[in-house]
């Protein structure tokens, strides 16, 4: 599935990132079958969370964020399907 994205307002997250950045790349999504399994195994990875928990995000599923710190620039969000 690929999600286009538009800033509805300046001052939202996709808003501040285009402002930034210009239009390109906000993050890339992975489903994944289970995502405390897959955030345990990006811990013992030695990758920098954003989320420490699975949060609900679209469409009511639970996501969660990798920092691009630790992604080589690239916000990753893995979620449920």
């Amino acid at each position: 599935m690929v999600e286009l994205l538009e800033a509805k307002e300046s001052d939202s997250p996709i808003g501040r990132f285009v402002a930034k950045r210009g239009p390109a790349i906000h993050h890339i999504c992975f489903a994944v079958d289970d995502l405390d399994a897959a955030l345990e195994r990006c811990r013992a990875a030695g990758a920098r969370l954003i989320d420490d928990v699975p949060r609900t995000g679209a469409e009511g599923k639970r996501i969660a964020f990798i920092h691009p710190a630790s992604t080589g620039g690239i916000l990753i969000e893995l979620t449920e399907p």
